[in-house]
């Protein structure tokens, strides 16, 4: 899928009534046999996308949860490849958007160029890289750009106003708002200026905005979905998946849909 498929399947979620619902799985928790009935499941219960993590050793901006996910994971060898791999050989069953999220070592590693092309043939929008600064963006959009997948920036609650216009003039897929400082994982509460700070984002933003980090019950689903085009949800996903809680997954992915009109 391109990156303009990405964006639309997110308008059309505000379109119809509701939010974006972007759930984050560890691919390979549990092996890379589990990653498509995994996926697949997520389609059927109705999200917009999917953001897939690749384990990695040394993660900057993952919370417990997901470091111990992804310690699962490699322990069980998955890599970036065979990730790559994985998806490719079940892509034509999925039909919404998917969304790589890894770190840039394991990019440098496989060889940027031969990355992209991987990702493109085996159906990926967009690409997540936490530890890529604005600067160093070259590294990558060059090859992302000529196959239409899109880079996906991030923008944190302390990043100056100058900072946040360069990135959004930049921005593709949409706008990935961090709610918190820190890393991922369960939060209680947010803080009083994330309203504030959603709503400027979503002032000046020309592509969606969508929030996460530590987005984890129905109530911040809505709450903090009322306020941008849509959420990510990654630690609440990624625990249960791993226990099997799916009626908490569609209870979450449901919070994002339209409320019914009763008479």
């Amino acid at each position: 899928m391109t990156k303009q498929l990405l964006t639309e399947a997110i308008v059309q979620s505000v379109n119809q009534g509701g939010k974006a619902f972007v759930p984050y799985i560890m691919a390979g928790d549990g092996g890379l046999e589990k990653l498509k009935k995994d996926i697949l499941f997520l389609q059927e219960s109705g999200v917009t996308a999917i953001e897939l993590g690749i384990p990695f050793s040394d993660p900057v901006a993952d919370g417990p949860v997901i470091q111990a996910a992804g310690e699962r994971a490699l322990t069980h060898g998955v890599t970036l490849r065979k990730v790559l791999q994985a998806i490719h050989s079940f892509k034509d069953e999925v039909t919404v958007p998917l969304v790589l999220m890894t770190y840039l070592n394991p990019i440098i590693c496989y060889g940027i160029d031969q990355f992209v092309r991987d990702c493109a043939a085996s159906g990926v929008s967009g690409i997540i890289v936490p530890d890529l600064p604005l600067e160093e963006s070259a590294l990558l959009q060059p090859a992302l750009q000529e196959a239409d997948i899109a880079l996906i920036p991030l923008v944190s609650l302390t990043s100056p106003v100058e900072r946040i216009e360069k990135i959004v003039a930049e921005s593709e897929g949409f706008i990935y708002a961090v709610t918190v400082n820190g890393i991922t994982g369960v939060r209680n509460g947010f803080g009083d200026a994330l309203e504030n700070h959603l709503q400027k984002l979503k002032d000046i933003s020309p592509v969606p905005v969508l929030a996460g980090f530590g987005i984890s019950t129905v109530e911040q689903v809505q709450n903090i979905g009322a306020s941008v085009d849509g959420v990510i949800v990654g630690s609440a996903i990624v625990q249960a998946l791993h226990e099997e809680e799916y009626g908490k997954i569609k209870s979450l992915i449901n919070a994002s849909k339209p409320t019914p009109i009763t008479k």
